[in-house]
């Protein structure tokens, strides 16, 4: 036989109020173990661009090893949403928060992913670093691209609105080196210029893609807090 029903004094189902605050601090902790992603992706971010400016193959081999870590994070931390969306069957603003962690765990594996394109260029680096303006505009791209994920990384642990919206405008920066890029690729000479060109195709369209991604954090974010999904419909390619 069932016991009683315990309410508090006044009245609440106090078993039910327990079972909110664990389901509270169960995704406190997916906030913040989402962070720790981020954080282990930026590493590997700025070892790429240091391997890009350097052709260190070493420290390429060290963002390698890493991507296992990311890999390992991205099974962890979607098995734990799944969980919560089995367990607490989350609706509205929790749900939003689930849904976006799952698609902001993607954005950085794909981030993590497109560290490891820059990195396999490492053998072509002194190739590039032969032709000063192609290289140059590849070096601000490295920064932006930098600057982006950071911007996004600072957006997700202060749930800042205003920084999340302000992403897709820093960004343009971004677009208008992409521009520069394809336009200095064309004018590549001597008998290097094909795979010079080639190289730095790749890199720069990597880098594209880590601001994108990063873009799409901070719509993520804004459809989280928000629940506006205007800004979702900007998906990303391979």
């Amino acid at each position: 036989m069932k016991g009683p029903r315990i309410t508090s004094l006044d009245g609440s189902d106090s078993a039910g109020a327990s079972s909110r605050t664990v389901f509270l601090f169960e995704l406190e902790q997916l906030k913040l173990q989402v962070e720790v992603m981020a954080l282990k992706v930026d590493e590997a971010l700025s070892r790429s661009t240091q391997v890009l400016l350097s052709g260190d193959g070493i420290l390429a081999d060290k963002v390698v090893a890493g991507d296992d870590a990311i890999d390992s994070m991205l099974v962890s931390l979607t098995e734990k949403c799944y969980d919560l969306l089995i367990r607490q069957n989350p609706v509205a603003s929790d749900l939003r928060l689930v849904m976006s962690v799952l698609r902001i765990m993607s954005d950085l594996e794909r981030t993590g992913d497109l560290c490891l394109r820059v990195v396999k260029l490492a053998p072509e680096q002194p190739l590039m670093v032969r032709h000063p303006e192609t290289f140059g505009i590849l070096r601000a791209m490295a920064s932006e691209a930098s600057a982006l994920f950071r911007a996004a990384v600072r957006a997700w642990a202060a749930q800042d609105l205003e920084l999340a919206r302000s992403l897709e405008e820093q960004d343009d920066a971004m677009d208008e080196y992409n521009v520069q890029l394809t336009q200095a690729i064309r004018r590549l000479e001597g008998p290097d210029a094909v795979a010079a060109a080639v190289a730095t195709l790749l890199a720069g369209r990597a880098l594209e893609r880590i601001a994108d991604h990063s873009v799409m954090v901070g719509e993520r974010l804004r459809y989280m807090l928000t629940g506006d999904v205007s800004g979702l419909s900007r998906e990303i390619g391979p």
